[in-house]
């Protein structure tokens, strides 16, 4: 196997063993692989390894890596990036997913964008629990209003909530924010939960998290 094929099996190990110490199957977690500013062969080396569903943060990454990697119909792409709303067009053409969506207007744009290719967009809101002032997302009491609106739109497919805690050496440090995150989307009925990375993921799938998004532990360093 290569590093990443090798890195792959790890990491869908210690999914494997958080699930089961959370009496969960392990088909109920999604593997996000957070390809971002790695060349379009490491996507292609773990889509041989099995991986299909991947997460970029830059539009205009997600685009070119979807142009080299195209023959690989079966690949699904997330985009899990801070996105201006002039750039929605770019993003609906290629993307299966946002998880960051976070306004109105966001939704929108990507809803009339949508429209136009003909099929829904799945999309989650992205939460800032913490209410880190330098990171994106709307806030918790935001939630309700922003699900009414976002489930308004025909072109929209609302799947669920994501968030990112605040970086930490303790990986249970984010299980309170991991927590306040279940209990928004309970209360709203979502069934989708992304959150979790390289670090904290076992934490993350012990409280819920349905996705989990994994970058360094599966590529390695990013170029």
């Amino acid at each position: 196997m290569t590093g990443v094929a090798e890195r792959l099996t790890a990491v869908r190990s210690r999914i494997e063993a958080a699930c089961v110490r959370a009496g969960r199957a392990p088909e109920s977690v999604v593997l996000v692989a957070v390809s971002k500013l790695q060349p379009a062969s490491a996507v292609r080396e773990a889509y041989e390894a099995g991986q299909r569903v991947f997460g970029e943060n830059y539009v205009q990454e997600l685009a070119d890596k979807a142009r080299s990697l195209e023959d690989l119909h079966d690949l699904r792409w997330h985009f899990i990036g801070h996105l201006q709303r002039n750039k929605a067009k770019d993003v609906v053409r290629v993307a299966h997913c946002v998880e960051t969506l976070d306004s109105v207007r966001l939704a929108e744009a990507l809803a009339s964008r949508a429209s136009e290719r003909g099929r829904p967009l799945e999309v989650l809101l992205q939460v800032n629990v913490a209410r880190e002032p330098q990171k994106a997302g709307c806030a918790p009491e935001a939630v309700p209003e922003l699900v009414a609106a976002v489930r308004a739109l025909d072109a929209l497919r609302l799947r669920g909530l994501m968030t990112v805690p605040p970086a930490s050496d303790d990986p249970d440090d984010a299980r309170p924010h991991f927590r306040a995150l279940r209990a928004l989307a309970e209360a709203q009925g979502l069934p989708v939960l992304s959150m979790g990375m390289s670090a904290d993921l076992e934490a993350a799938i012990e409280e819920g998290a349905t996705v989990v998004r994994v970058g360094s532990a599966i590529f390695g360093r990013r170029g």
